[in-house]
């Protein structure tokens, strides 16, 4: 996978911490577990594994949170595509509830770990706004918001009014306000898990690609670039948006389109006060939404999607740029800083899918543009099944890898849909 296109850093790699040490695989290794992938999934396994005991390596193509660990747009949201009334009909009334009950508490392992580990990490946790861009979609937000406080969940619907005050445009019909939900600098906690792991024992190797996988004698061989390699009883594949042809078939039961954003310079006090005053962050409920925050030094991020290839030059990123204005007119003039994008991964049911395809090699694939919850989570709970083996401490059951049909038909009517997207600034209106 290359660069995007290099107009400039992104803002989280011009506002992290320094990246921790992460030297590439220069000796053949042994490990008892070896995770593949240095975003959430992968550190948050390593973490935890680390911390009972258990010798880990990680294998990482660039450095940690290189791929949409890094590249996200920060916000940390609870929940799935799916509310508990949903997942109950789909899964029946145990399971639904359980995993709506997992689903609901994916914030709290983030916020939670920066507190554990003194992570370096901006954030704030003032909750997330889903606003309603149609009156059809009123009752959508309604709907989500009773269903969630029925749960216990700390929400509330918000109407036209309390909507426009509590995010600075006239934009959306109405909207659902879920207090769980928050902000951080997504790099800073990618670089954050790494050291907490780091600290516990686990080895990271950053600039080693694995290209080979096979298993022999009872245990896995994985080899990097440089003809390195790792053996070790077990292994975690954690690649998501990222993911290649390291093992047949899984690439193909995915789509992975670019998620753009771009940034403003940082708001004066008074523009400031006037956009998303209390601190919350904010998507919507377009097909292809749009999201927004204030970051923690006040620059406006806007993000939605781009062209499906990577982007070639700064035009990619204009028609995130003029919705910005569309929104938000008093922002005209505001120069933009920093446009970056990064991969989600899309499976053809909107949910995560863990797969183990053979004996030790376990696969979670799958974040739906919720990684940042989710796959902190995920990462705990595989720790928590690699340790007990018991398939109930996972939140998803384990399934066969199962390729999308017609995979490259699929790929370019998503490229399809965003071509219409982008010319028309995703329906977004001009505001008062």
């Amino acid at each position: 996978m290359t660069e995007p296109f290099p107009l400039s850093p992104s803002l989280w790699a011009a506002t992290a911490p320094p990246a921790p040490e992460t030297p590439p695989l220069e000796a053949d290794a042994r490990a008892d577990i070896c995770v593949i992938g240095a975003g959430y999934a992968g550190l948050s396994t390593a973490l935890h594994l680390a911390e009972q005991g258990v010798d880990v390596t990680v294998l990482e193509a660039h450095e940690p949170g290189w791929g949409g660990s890094g590249r996200n747009g920060g916000q940390v949201i609870p929940g799935l595509k799916y509310d508990p009334r949903e997942l109950r009909s789909m899964l029946g009334e145990e399971a639904g509830d359980r995993l709506a009950n997992f689903a609901g508490r994916t914030t709290d392992a983030v916020f939670d770990l920066i507190a554990k580990h003194r992570m370096k990490v901006p954030h704030l946790r003032r909750g997330w706004i889903q606003g309603a861009h149609t009156p059809d979609s009123v009752e959508t937000v309604r709907r989500r918001a009773t269903d969630w406080a029925e749960q216990g969940a700390p929400v509330e619907f918000l109407g036209r009014t309390a909507t426009k005050t509590h995010l600075g445009t006239d934009q959306y019909e109405a909207s659902w306000l879920d207090r769980r939900g928050g902000a951080i600098q997504p790099l800073a906690y990618a670089r954050g898990l790494a050291r907490a792991a780091l600290q516990a024992g686990t080895r990271i190797y950053g600039r080693s690609p694995a290209t080979r996988l096979v298993r022999r004698g009872g245990r896995w061989h994985v080899t990097v670039a440089s003809g390195r390699t790792v053996e070790a009883e077990r292994v975690v594949l954690c690649t998501n948006g990222y993911t290649g042809d390291l093992v047949p078939g899984l690439r193909q039961t995915i789509i992975a389109p670019n998620s753009f954003q771009v940034a403003t310079a940082p708001l004066s006090d008074n523009l400031r006060r006037s956009i998303l005053p209390d601190g919350q962050v904010c998507s919507d409920t377009r097909k292809l939404l749009l999201y927004f925050r204030l970051d923690h030094e006040g620059r406006l991020i806007m993000g939605g999607r781009g062209p499906f290839r990577e982007p070639t030059s700064a035009a990619d990123w204009a028609h995130l740029e003029r919705v910005v204005v569309k929104m938000f007119p008093r922002l005209a003039g505001v120069p933009f800083q920093h446009r970056w994008c990064g991969r989600v991964a899309l499976t053809r049911d909107f949910l995560p899918h863990l797969h183990e395809p053979q004996p030790g090699l376990l696969i979670d694939i799958g974040c739906m543009g919720r990684g940042v919850g989710l796959q902190t989570a995920m990462g705990i709970r595989m720790a928590e099944y690699i340790l007990t083996g018991r398939p109930d401490t996972l939140p998803f059951p384990v399934v066969p890898m199962k390729p999308l049909p017609f995979h490259a038909l699929h790929r370019a009517y998503v490229s399809a849909i965003i071509t219409w997207y982008r010319m028309t600034d995703g329906g977004v209106r001009q505001s008062a």
